[in-house]
């Protein structure tokens, strides 16, 4: 991190946490943030679902919502960026205050509940995007829809030409009942749904799904089956957590999804879950309290193709990404690796019965 950069969140941190992302997603618009463009070697390139990636580590759904800073985020050193998550309808989301900082335990309480433009919005501006990495679209359902399964594939009907994979997150704990339907029956005939309009799109994409942390290893081994039958591209594991287990300070207690460094072993024992049960033909992305290229490895070595980031930069700043990208060349270097794939799983099995 700049010194810049340090000044530049340190006075981020004197606002509102809400405030503050409005005003950072404002610097990358504005061209006030680094530009490096995406940092590659021949390590460090890979592919993830057949898209080709500079390197392995993506910016995660929620920081730009609304894709209005693709053209910035895409030069700021990502291998690949997920933007939204977009719903048919444009929604406010919850009741502000609605975002926290957990400063002491380097973590983030969100309970944004999918406030976004809507399809239509995201699309136009999409469709506008520059193509110098890959870019997705989580997919959501809106809060008060009759039929949140049939959101997905509407929001991949109108928004899916205009991007290189799609998401369909079913993971999210701020809206109501959202979760229900990781369930296995429930989860089949929504992804049937989705499937179907990938099918009819000019040029089909890569379908991801992403899950919550907080299955049981029945559930984990039901959605391994259920996205395994339904030909997905790949999983993404994880999205935030309810568990508040050893937090501190005031807002320890707050509603919503946890984010951030405490995530860290539970997303990455279920990635390694998910890579057993899945097999070596499921790409896995590894998502959950990453902040450094340590932390990147290990997801890699857990089991990943590739893995995303949002809540370290909230602590650690936008280059972050370079930080992590350069310190895994180097780390795969060191190891005698001679590129990302051949680390995929490496040190599954010490993840399989690895404690907190």
């Amino acid at each position: 991190m700049t010194l810049l950069e340090r000044i530049g969140l340190g006075l981020l941190h004197q606002f509102d946490p809400e405030r503050a992302h409005h005003l950072a997603i404002m610097a990358l618009r504005t061209g006030l943030t680094p530009a490096p463009g995406p940092v590659t070697s021949s390590r460090l390139a890979c592919t993830l679902a057949g898209m080709s990636l500079p390197n392995p580590v993506g910016l995660a759904a929620g920081f730009d919502k609304n894709a209005v800073a693709v053209a910035a985020l895409s030069r700021a050193g990502f291998g690949f960026l997920e933007v939204g998550a977009a719903t048919p309808r444009p929604q406010p989301g919850n009741p502000r205050p609605r975002v926290f900082r957990l400063q002491q335990d380097q973590a983030v309480i969100n309970r944004f509940g999918f406030n976004n433009d809507g399809a239509a919005a995201i699309a136009a501006r999409l469709a506008q995007r520059p193509s110098s990495v890959p870019v997705g679209l989580n997919l959501g359902a809106n809060k008060d829809s009759v039929d949140r399964a049939a959101d997905f594939a509407q929001v991949l009907q109108t928004c899916g030409q205009h991007v290189d994979f799609a998401t369909v997150n079913v993971s999210s704990p701020n809206t109501e009942r959202l979760r229900d339907l990781q369930g296995k029956a429930a989860l089949s005939g929504l992804l049937e749904g989705v499937m179907a309009v990938q099918g009819q799109l000019p040029k089909p994409i890569p379908i991801f799904l992403k899950i919550a942390p907080d299955l049981s290893d029945a559930d984990l081994a039901d959605v391994a089956e259920v996205a395994v039958d339904a030909r997905l591209s790949g999983i993404i594991a994880t999205n935030t957590t309810l568990d508040r287990t050893g937090l501190h300070g005031p807002h320890a207690a707050q509603a919503g999804g946890l984010s951030g460094a405490p995530l860290f072993y539970r997303a990455t024992q279920v990635l390694a879950r998910l890579s057993r049960d899945c097999g070596p033909d499921m790409p896995l992305i590894g998502v959950g309290g990453v902040a450094d290229a340590n932390q990147a490895y290990a997801k890699i070595q857990a089991g990943a193709s590739a893995v995303q980031i949002y809540t370290a930069m909230i602590y650690h700043g936008l280059s972050v990404a370079v930080d992590i990208a350069q310190g895994l060349d180097r780390l795969l270097e060191r190891d005698g690796f001679t590129s990302v794939r051949d680390a995929i799983g490496t040190d599954r099995e010490h993840w399989l019965g690895a404690k907190p």
